[in-house]
């Protein structure tokens, strides 16, 4: 026990618990400021380009001043940061344990790890998923004629997706893990961009609002918790493997978010000029027409489809639980390598 004050004693354990609500705050606070962004950049994007001129060179301007304040941002926030000593991250003594190896060894032992992949598969999904959800601005102002709903689309996505984040923490402990949460989320997505799917074909934006803000709300705990899953992914290479690349992991599975990205990018524009779209004109053929309703509708629905499988196999907890019971660790327990040998 560790007694501060003689009405104030605590358990090391108790103190874990404290530093790791703090992170969890940190890292939720960070979603919600990703998404509000999010939100802010979908809001007046449209109407910023009109006033810039509302052509394709307005586009370009708007992307060019964007891309220079995020240049800012990132710039003065890498500038930030300052990386701690090994010997003042040790109080003074200087630790040689940590094995080193290379890429080709860390690369190796990233795919041997089944739940990477999911992940790495599972963050291109969602990329596909962005970049259709994106191209709504086509299906508004082609399909529904008002290109101003995809601002209006953009608060049902990113305010229920704040609203989960949230809640995230709680319904965690509440169901005793990130399985059945993530799961029953992406369910819950399914059933949304589904009905997404019938209020399209109905012609109600009320009701495409609605639903769209239900798969929304399903998404959100898998984009709130996503990183503790990665963690327990990474426990599970050590678990499995003996060694640990805890930032290899984090640093490698954004290339999911990159390959996902690009290729959503280009299919867009792929999927548009194979349907005969063409921007200059004052109408669009029936097959571009068609080609709009089937990214906008049904391939968010597939990608989530999709996801929702992937997410079912991806029960990372409860193998590392099964791996620690043969080895004789307890669950809660962190792992070092007195453990593995």
């Amino acid at each position: 026990m560790i007694r501060w004050h003689p009405f104030l004693t605590f358990s090391f354990y108790d103190i874990i618990d404290f530093i790791t609500y703090f992170l969890s705050f940190g890292i939720l606070l960070a979603n919600i400021l990703s998404f509000s962004t999010s939100l802010l950049i979908q809001a007046i994007t449209v109407g910023f380009v009109d006033k810039c001129g509302g052509d394709a060179a307005a586009w370009r301007t708007v992307a060019i001043i964007y891309a220079i304040i995020g240049l800012v941002v990132n710039t003065i926030s890498a500038l930030s940061v300052k990386e701690l000593p090994e010997e003042e991250l040790n109080e003074g003594e200087v630790k040689n344990d940590n094995e080193k190896y290379g890429m080709v060894q860390a690369f190796k032992l990233l795919v041997k790890n089944k739940y990477y992949m999911m992940i790495c598969g599972t963050y291109i999904l969602q990329q596909l998923y962005g970049a259709m959800i994106g191209a709504g601005i086509y299906y508004m102002t082609w399909v529904l004629k008002n290109k101003n709903l995809f601002g209006q689309f953009a608060w049902a996505v990113n305010i229920p997706l704040i609203i989960a984040l949230i809640f995230t923490p709680t319904l965690v402990g509440k169901w005793k893990g990130m399985y059945k949460l993530n799961l029953r989320g992406y369910v819950l997505a399914v059933i949304g961009r589904a009905l997404v799917v019938v209020a399209g074909y109905m012609g109600s934006v009320p009701l495409m609002m609605a639903f769209t803000a239900l798969a929304a709300l399903g998404q959100g705990p898998w984009q709130g918790d996503m990183n503790a899953v990665i963690a327990s992914c990474s426990e599970y290479t050590y678990l499995t493997q003996g060694k640990r690349i805890d930032g290899t992991m984090y640093s490698c599975t954004s290339l999911g978010v990159k390959i996902g990205g690009g290729i959503g990018t280009a299919v867009v524009g792929w999927m548009l000029e194979f349907s005969g779209y063409v921007g200059t004109n004052i109408t669009q053929p029936q097959s571009a027409l068609d080609m709009m309703q089937f990214m906008y509708l049904w391939l968010p629905l597939i990608f989530d489809v999709l996801i929702m499988f992937v997410l079912s196999r991806m029960n990372v907890e409860d193998a590392n639980k099964k791996l620690k019971a043969e080895k004789g660790i307890a669950a809660d327990e962190v792992t070092d390598a007195s453990d593995i040998n």
